[in-house]
């Protein structure tokens, strides 16, 4: 098959694809070979040794969940002694925001591209800068919100959608990059929609009062970014579909582990190839600065894999205050983005390009010829334990990935 043949069907399968939110699980009885001493976490593979300090923190909490330890010390020596194996989400179907910590007690939403029948599951569910895992934090409370989520929302939310069949995530997504949302900082629009869909699921099942009051209040605490966990689900489903086509240029995954950043093509296997993480550019939070930050770490790059976040910041004008700009950079960054994608998909469609749909697959050709790479709106990490994200911002994925992608083909 040519290389335009190729990325000819990797367009059209993202295209066609269609993610369904299908349920809330634990990830231990969903996960292809997940198990109680695994832990999955976010980028490409790396020792424990060369982690970066908040990972190995997001690792430790997940192992106090599933009672393997009480502290980072005791966590690093059982991952030494090779009693906590240790494994990156990728290889598992999955994806975290962030340091992106899974374990096998975890609640996992699964969403299924029921176009092609892949499944993809995410984790740790987003609990804004309230003792956020995936950021690092290992606090009893931050133990205590995962540990909730499993045992009292997990179990009422997998019963909604079920009874609901699903809650599609392509309709979802589409309505929220009409109402403001570029879904990766910001999630309000699609929080909001969700949250409507999902109370007619909760009444459905007719739940205990208390029940549906602890869980509502839940969810009316993490309005801005809850779906920002299902999303990144329901990107990876949709990428998933476009791998594995040989000689396809299409970039399927980006990724960070907070020392390395790589990225992952659909005719290349499942090799990241990586270069050094970069540093993000952007707002601190007050009593934060660029001294306290990590570098680029995090799993839902696979939003602008899918065309979302930094690609389609044009359809979210109000992004320009949080990232110290304005529309007119917003507008500039989208318009760039069509330079280095193939096609543009109609599911997503921003307005204020007369709703043109969102720059879609990332070529790998086009970034190496044009010398412009994607760009990605995220949080920022701090660079310790125990802390939520302290700012937001804007990186650019490294060029040196793609140049390597590209001398392998």
């Amino acid at each position: 098959m040519s290389i335009q043949n190729a990325n000819e069907k990797a367009c059209e399968r993202i295209i066609n694809s269609h993610p369904v939110w299908k349920e809330v699980r634990l990830a231990g009885e969903v996960i292809p070979g997940m198990k109680k001493n695994l832990i999955l976490h976010t980028g490409p593979s790396i020792e424990w040794d060369r982690m970066c300090r908040p990972q190995k923190a997001a690792i430790t909490a997940a192992m106090m969940i599933e009672d393997l330890c009480e502290n980072m010390t005791e966590a690093e020596v059982l991952i030494k002694r090779g009693e906590v194996e240790l494994d990156t989400t990728q290889n598992h179907h999955a994806i975290g925001p962030m340091a992106g910590p899974i374990s096998a007690s975890m609640a996992v939403g699964v969403v299924e591209n029921v176009t092609y029948g892949n499944k993809a599951f995410a984790a740790p569910f987003n609990t804004g800068r309230k003792a956020p895992i995936y950021t690092g934090n290992m606090t009893k409370e931050a133990v205590d919100i995962q540990k909730w989520i499993a045992d009292v929302w997990a179990p009422v939310t997998n019963e909604a959608l079920i009874k609901m069949g699903g809650i599609d995530g392509k309709v979802l997504a589409g309505k929220a990059l009409l109402m403001g949302d570029e879904l990766h900082n910001r999630n309000i629009a699609a929080t909001s929609l969700f949250m409507n869909e999902i109370t007619r699921g909760y009444l459905a099942i007719d739940l205990p009062r208390d029940t549906l009051v602890e869980v509502m209040d839940f969810m009316m605490e993490n309005v801005e970014m809850l779906w920002a966990t299902p999303h990144l689900a329901v990107c990876k489903a949709t990428m998933d579909a476009a791998h594995g086509i040989e000689n396809c240029t299409v970039v399927t995954n980006m990724a960070s582990n907070g020392v390395e950043f790589g990225v992952m093509v659909s005719g290349l296997g499942d090799e990241y190839f990586t270069a050094p993480a970069p540093a993000v550019e952007g707002l601190y939070f007050p009593g934060y600065s660029a001294q306290d930050a990590n570098l680029d770490l995090g799993g839902s790059r696979i939003k602008e894999t899918a065309g979302f976040g930094g690609m389609a910041l044009a359809a979210s004008p109000s992004m320009g205050l949080l990232l110290g700009g304005n529309t007119r950079d917003m507008v500039k960054h989208t318009m760039n983005m069509y330079e280095i994608t193939l096609t543009e998909n109609p599911a997503y469609q921003i307005p204020f390009l007369d709703f043109r749909g969102v720059p879609t697959a990332i070529d790998i050709v086009k970034v190496v010829q044009t010398g412009l790479t994607p760009v990605i709106d995220t949080a920022i990490n701090h660079k310790n334990e125990n802390h939520p994200f302290i700012g937001v911002g804007v990186v650019n994925a490294p060029m040196k990935c793609f140049e390597k992608a590209l001398r392998s083909m």
